[in-house]
């Protein structure tokens, strides 16, 4: 592994409402070896769920852990989703990443993603996935089959909100079509990392 002291990177974001299909962006991007991508794991104190592994899905740490690293100022951003219920990126995994001469890319809430981009203004590429319409995207979460009625309703309230902060991004990529947005989220970031 080739360590570059002096590579400073750049960090591409992305967020969206849950359902508009950031992550199978991000997945699609980080595919790709030319883009020299690598995923930013972020933390949590929420407990583990099925098979997700330390290290891979999520650095899962106690409230008690999480609340010591936010006194010792080792996130970039961070927040209580819930009470005791953390999640943020520890500036270890960036200078993790960076130091492997690889840029960042995050799957991020909207929130954590206008953080990162107010803290590191040059460096960030913060892009909005926003789904056809608040329909579609109902339509999208009850056809994962994961969630209950309750749960798919409060994230769709929770949507509205968040697709208020879509012009506080750089890019939005309107994802009715995922072939085109793939190919748009891959110039974006290409024109990016290159520039």
């Amino acid at each position: 592994m080739s360590t570059q002291p002096n590579f400073k990177g750049k960090l591409i974001v992305f967020s969206a409402p849950s359902g508009s299909g950031k992550t199978t962006i991000v997945r699609h991007l980080l595919g790709i070896e030319a883009l020299n991508l690598e995923f930013s794991i972020s933390a949590t104190s929420r407990e583990r769920r099925g098979e997700e592994v330390h290290g891979k899905d999520y650095y899962f740490l106690s409230a008690k852990e999480f609340k010591t690293k936010i006194k010792n100022d080792e996130f970039l951003e961070w927040e209580e989703v819930y009470r005791d219920n953390f999640y943020g990126t520890l500036k270890s995994e960036v200078e993790r990443i960076w130091a492997k001469g690889k840029h960042v890319i995050f799957d991020i809430d909207v929130s954590g993603g206008l953080r990162i981009k107010r803290k590191f203004p040059e460096e960030t590429l913060a892009i909005f996935v926003k789904p056809p319409s608040i329909d579609e995207l109902k339509i999208r979460l009850k056809k994962r089959k994961t969630e209950s009625d309750d749960k798919i309703n409060m994230r769709i309230s929770k949507a509205s909100a968040e697709l208020a902060t879509a012009p506080l991004f750089d890019v939005i990529i309107e994802n009715r079509y995922l072939d085109k947005a793939l190919v748009e989220a891959e110039d974006l970031v290409k024109n990016f990392v290159t520039s």
